[in-house]
């Protein structure tokens, strides 16, 4: 795909997501975090041409392997998947923007410990479960302001910023309009929090009407 074809599908997605968010508020803002998983360091350098900075994986080994041969770019990476406790050392080694996927106390308390070793802070989400699905990581709703507040107080060069997740894994539009309401109410209580990360490349305008200010789109952008 040449450049000229990845502006066409670039200004499409935000084109889509300019549409979205302005029926929420002509104000409310919302960040697009490409997810790169299935790229390579040249596509993600077209993308970088054409104004795209912030980029999502979802395993620490390409994450570390794509900032590394791309560090000449001021690019914002994020860190969307599962973090395994023994992968945290090289998580840190990036440094990322963001780290998205906070989604369990046992993680937060490890992570704690390897920040104080390092000397380091780290900007988190928290992952939320909205749906209760068993395939899922997260924190059940129920408990996700209770954590939240005890990972705040307890790990403190964890530096939260808000919570994440992934809508419902249903054909059923109220079921995942549902799941993104209840994160967003979630986040709507957190003191000081200001990111809501939610939509992905099958339902970032639901989202986005649900209070998401923050969607991480892939294949839309990618696979086109």
């Amino acid at each position: 795909m040449n450049l000229e074809e990845y502006k066409i599908y670039i200004d499409d997605v935000i084109r889509r997501v300019e549409f979205a968010r302005v029926r929420v508020n002509a104000h409310h803002i919302v960040k697009i975090v490409a997810v790169s998983k299935y790229s390579t360091c040249s596509e993600i350098k077209k993308l970088y041409d054409i104004g795209q900075r912030a980029y999502g994986e979802n395993k620490v080994q390409d994450l570390k392997s794509k900032a590394l041969e791309l560090e000449e770019l001021p690019l914002e990476w994020h860190f969307i998947g599962n973090l395994q406790k023994n992968k945290i050392n090289n998580l840190l080694d990036v440094n990322p923007f963001l780290f998205q996927s906070l989604d369990s106390m046992e993680l937060a308390y490890e992570l704690q410990k390897k920040l104080v070793a390092k000397d380091m802070t780290l900007d988190c989400l928290i992952q939320i479960n909205s749906a209760k699905e068993e395939s899922k990581h997260g924190f059940m709703p129920e408990l996700a302001k209770e954590s939240y507040e005890e990972i705040a107080l307890k790990c403190p060069n964890i530096k939260l910023k808000g919570v994440m997740s992934i809508g419902a894994h249903s054909n059923d539009k109220n079921i995942i309009k549902k799941s993104f309401e209840t994160t967003h109410n979630i986040y709507k209580k957190l003191n000081g929090a200001t990111i809501c990360s939610m939509g992905m490349s099958g339902d970032f305008e639901m989202a986005i009407e649900c209070g998401s200010n923050m969607v991480r789109l892939g294949s839309i952008i990618f696979n086109k």
